[in-house]
């Protein structure tokens, strides 16, 4: 079985993270959506209700499953979930230069390949930051992130 991880702190989930998932859904057997937290990030959500947005949002999504992952390394939550894969979508070629030390360094440590999927046109826009700045200012985010996003923002 091929398994990969989608990792992401999800603050919220927004229509680009779900494309590039439903994308790996394709390509590996299953997906875990690892929720993280970064502890130098300020959160609109907490843990628990990033976990409880993921799920009711890609619970149609067949093989795929959304855990926290909690404490530690990405690597080695990798391996302790048996998976080979981390699966990462890029918007721009900043975020390539950001995510690439970080998967020749998960490799290192794990053997963990990161895979690259190009963002869809459509959402290379699209952040967490900008969607929470925008709804706090009283935009209309209704075409950029889910229902259960929207009715916890809007």
């Amino acid at each position: 079985m091929r398994r990969a991880v989608c990792p992401g702190s999800y603050d919220p989930i927004h229509n680009g993270h779900l494309e590039v998932i439903a994308r790996a859904t394709k390509l590996f057997d299953e997906v875990i959506v690892a929720v993280s937290t970064n502890y130098a990030k300020k959160y609109r959500f907490s843990e628990e209700e990033r976990l409880e947005i993921a799920s009711e949002t890609l619970g149609s999504l067949a093989g795929v499953s959304v855990v926290p992952m909690g404490h530690g390394l990405l690597a080695n939550f990798c391996r302790d979930h048996g998976a080979s894969t981390i699966v990462k979508g890029l918007r721009s070629v900043q975020d390539y230069q950001y995510e690439l030390p970080m998967a020749v360094m998960n490799r290192q440590l794990a053997g963990v390949e990161t895979v690259f999927l190009a963002a869809e046109n459509s959402y290379t826009h699209l952040s967490s930051s900008l969607i929470k700045e925008v709804a706090s200012l009283g935009g209309d985010i209704t075409d950029f992130v889910p229902r259960a996003v929207l009715k916890r923002l809007g």
